[in-house]
């Protein structure tokens, strides 16, 4: 009896751990079903998980009056999925399409979509939006015939991938202003780089699923941050007034075979600059076919040494500080002057002359004994005044400070050579700002390149207001020293050829050695020169500056280079731009003084 008994609570017992298994199990699998622990679920959720940062499009760059000169184009990389096409389409048909869609070999094709193990290919890189219509059809199997069947197949194993390009819908126009930005959207010149920060866009970041083919399920998203667009850079620069400057510089260089030429317009009031231009120039649209000498922005980014056009400056500052007037005479010495060891010529000989005419006849040796009088302390303070030898801080890259070294390492005669435009190194940038300061009454405006920085939606982020960097005369002085520079287009001047009908043309020449590389031997060119003419107008209310330069330009006749003077050179392009920009910019003429014709 008592073993029946012991043997069914045992059976029980047996029963009842049997039944809590099961009920265990059972509420485990439950619970993994519809509860499963996060350690189990994650690899699984991180395989179908679909997680990308988009990019934000990159900001305009837009001139003055809001034209376009740099934008993104949307495109697209085109890719495939070579596991899925094996399986379900035929690799030869995919093959062929891309090939004659895109301009492919078709070897190379046929090698990417061969990677049966992979899932994600890239077939054609930045591909315009306008050349994808028939793709978005064809891909999903609307209406691509082979050319040897008759039946509309569907190519399936095909996608796009955002890309956007750069586009710069001008080609070359403002090409050294403006600049570019690489593949990755990083700018690589001009206020595409300077400007890298403001112009590039904010990533977004999105959160979603994907089916087996890879494709995301829209309504599983569960992060959605939109990217945004970068800012809009508005330039100082007019787009009608730097087409007209650009044609016009590389006229003058290929008339006069110059290596190369450059020119800038200046409000005189605000600093802006309304063109930069350089010649020769390139295609934004294909930088990399340019040569890198092409790239430079040779304005701000050439060292040269100016000749006489640095001698505006240096009289103007010798009568502020009383040490000559307009009337004051000066022995020329007939054209032919020794001091320290060395001579010193005139183009012309002349003997005594009042220092308006050292000014009009642009003579060496009136401005070199005129900088003896000043000392070599003051000629050189006079010059850090009109800010040489250092940068202004224009908001491009590339600007080069100059050279401009101490009185203590200048020899016997600097003194008498950089007063003449010699044994200092300039930018046109800083030329064209001296002569800025003299026609705006002494007051010199920081050059400025960027009116605004502004969001999509067009509330302002930064602004570029007028900022004075200096006065290094004072009013009465740059007065007096502009009556003397509108003789220089006299008749008898050095510069008649820059005269503009109506206007007041003030202003100065300069026609200087080019240095010689130490790896050539050092010292001067005999033959090869930089020509420059630099000046403003209307002179009795000065409105505009313009400089413009050509690197050894000339012209040979009878195995002598003639022609390559600043007066015969750049003056005539002075003239052309000048009668534009007043004509555009609608500057009133001058009362007092009218040319009324221009000399031949």
């Amino acid at each position: 009896m008592m073993s029946e008994v012991r043997c069914k609570v045992r059976i029980m017992v047996l029963i009842g751990t049997i039944l809590c298994v099961f009920i265990w199990v059972g509420s485990r699998l439950v619970q993994l079903h519809l509860h499963p622990e996060k350690w189990i679920i994650q690899p699984l959720l991180e395989g179908r998980m679909l997680t990308w940062e988009p990019m934000g499009n990159r900001g305009r760059i837009m001139d003055r009056n809001g034209e376009i000169l740099a934008m993104d184009l949307p495109a697209y990389h085109v890719c495939a999925d070579p596991s899925y096409i094996s399986k379900h389409g035929d690799i030869h048909l995919v093959t062929r399409y891309l090939s004659q869609e895109f301009g492919l070999s078709k070897r190379e094709v046929y090698q990417d979509l061969s990677q049966t193990n992979r899932q994600y290919v890239r077939i054609k890189k930045y591909v315009p939006n306008y050349r994808l219509e028939r793709f978005h059809r064809r891909s999903f199997g609307l209406d691509y015939t082979p050319k040897n069947g008759t039946t509309n197949i569907y190519l399936r194993g095909l996608m796009l991938e955002e890309a956007p390009i750069r586009n710069y819908p001008k080609g070359a126009l403002m090409a050294h202003v403006v600049g570019f930005s690489n593949r990755e959207g990083v700018g690589g010149a001009g206020i595409e780089q300077k400007m890298d920060e403001f112009l590039r866009g904010k990533k977004g970041r999105r959160v979603s699923r994907k089916d087996g083919r890879r494709r995301e399920i829209y309504h599983t998203r569960s992060v959605d941050i939109e990217p945004q667009a970068g800012n809009n850079v508005i330039l100082t620069l007019d787009q009608r007034l730097q087409d007209f400057v650009e044609r016009a510089i590389e006229k003058m260089r290929e008339e006069f075979h110059a290596t190369a030429s450059w020119a800038i317009v200046q409000n005189v009031r605000t600093g802006e600059i309304l063109a930069m231009a350089s010649s020769p120039t390139y295609d934004l649209n294909r930088y990399g076919a340019a040569p890198p000498e092409w790239r430079r922005n040779r304005p701000i980014s050439i060292t040269y040494e100016p000749g006489s056009t640095m001698k505006a400056g240096v009289i103007a500052a010798a009568m502020d500080l009383g040490i000559v007037s307009e009337d004051t005479l000066i022995d020329c010495e007939n054209g032919y002057w020794v001091y320290g060891g060395k001579a010193l010529r005139d183009s012309h000989a002349m003997g005594k002359i009042p220092v308006s005419d050292v000014i009009k006849h642009s003579s060496n040796i009136g401005t070199a004994k005129i900088a003896l009088k000043m000392g070599e302390a003051r000629l050189y303070q006079t010059l850090k005044n009109f800010s040489f030898g250092r940068r202004f801080g224009i908001e491009l890259p590339g600007e080069e400070a100059g050279i401009f070294h101490s009185p203590r390492n200048w020899s016997k005669i600097s003194i008498t050579r950089i007063g003449m435009g010699h044994e200092i190194g300039v930018t046109a940038l800083q030329v064209l700002s001296m002569m800025s300061a003299i026609a705006y009454n002494g007051v010199q405006m920081k050059p400025q390149i960027i009116k605004k920085i502004v969001k999509p939606n067009k509330q302002l982020v930064m602004e570029f207001p007028p900022e004075v960097v200096g006065k290094p005369l004072r009013p009465a002085a740059a007065q007096r020293m502009r009556k003397l520079l509108v003789h220089v287009t006299d008749d008898d001047g050095t510069a008649p050829l820059a005269r503009v009908k109506g206007y007041t043309v003030a202003g100065k020449t300069g026609t200087a050695q080019k240095v010689r590389p130490r790896e050539e031997g050092g010292g001067y060119y005999k033959k090869r020169f930089i020509s420059s003419f630099v000046g403003f107008l209307p002179a009795e209310n000065p409105q505009i500056a313009i400089i413009v330069v050509a690197d050894d330009p000339g012209i040979y006749k009878n195995g002598r280079k003639t022609k390559y003077f600043g007066g015969t050179v750049c003056a005539p392009t002075f003239s052309e731009i000048a009668q534009f920009a007043v004509r555009y910019l609608r500057i009133p003429p001058d009362i007092h003084r009218v040319y009324i014709t221009q000399p031949e």
